[in-house]
């Protein structure tokens, strides 16, 4: 039997559960060890990962340290998935995978941070930067609402680590583009009904529940920021 894989975790950041969501769809063992924000933006932690982001995944099963939550995520398809229940193994479906993976890690991630950043964390208002990242974010939307058309999918009749890889910044999206009494999917409807699919699925519910449960455990404010600092003093740790 497999020994459990150790991944390091915060509760608030999206880029963490994209592996868990992984993990859990495949029914691997793991634990996680989740980190406090002042463990995350310390020096000690730097040790592990020496960008002082999360995730960091150890395999004691192959003796594998990886940080970079892609990178995680495709480790862990390629080396667990065994059955693919999660990706395909004809060379045109591999390759979509792979498009689309990336297109999250460096479209929607970054540009749903950006954006996130300046809405809520940056030092003062700053309307052009505001408008640029929200217009980038309504980009990725229509890319994936016109690759969504007809399908249920991104590749294939199946979900995939594809699907499953955009879900978590989705799901926080109403918070990241501040929205007040209506969902950012509204304009993008095969966006809306392919995120509702994902949030059915058991294994993402079970990971949304675990993150709730270590969001609540911390003591954190209304902004998911640490109560113990004042915001000078979190922007500086970033």
């Amino acid at each position: 039997m497999s020994k459990p894989i150790k991944l390091y975790v915060s509760s608030t950041g999206p880029n963490p559960w994209k592996p868990v969501i992984i993990l859990e769809e495949l029914q691997i063992p793991y634990e996680l060890k989740l980190l406090s924000f002042l463990e995350l933006t310390g020096e000690e932690f730097k040790n592990i990962n020496p960008c002082g982001k999360v995730p960091v995944m150890y395999d004691p099963n192959h003796d594998i340290l990886q940080w970079e939550s892609g990178a995680i995520v495709l480790y862990l398809i390629e080396q667990y998935d065994t059955e693919k229940k999660l990706t395909f193994d004809t060379v045109k479906e591999k390759a979509l995978l792979y498009q689309w993976l990336m297109f999250q890690m460096s479209g929607q991630g970054p540009f749903y941070g950006q954006l996130s950043w300046f809405n809520h964390l940056h030092s003062e208002p700053l309307p052009s930067a505001i408008s640029r990242y929200t217009e980038q974010a309504h980009r990725i939307l229509r890319i994936l609402n016109d690759a969504l058309e007809g399908k249920s999918w991104l590749v294939g009749d199946k979900c995939t680590y594809a699907d499953l890889s955009f879900f978590m910044w989705n799901f926080i999206l109403a918070i990241v583009m501040k929205c007040e009494g209506e969902s950012p999917f509204d304009a993008y409807p095969n966006v809306k009904a392919w995120h509702e699919r994902i949030a059915d699925r058991e294994a993402v519910k079970k990971v949304v529940e675990i993150k709730q449960e270590m969001v609540e455990s911390e003591n954190l404010g209304e902004d998911y920021m640490p109560k113990d600092l004042n915001m000078d003093e979190i922007r500086e740790r970033i």
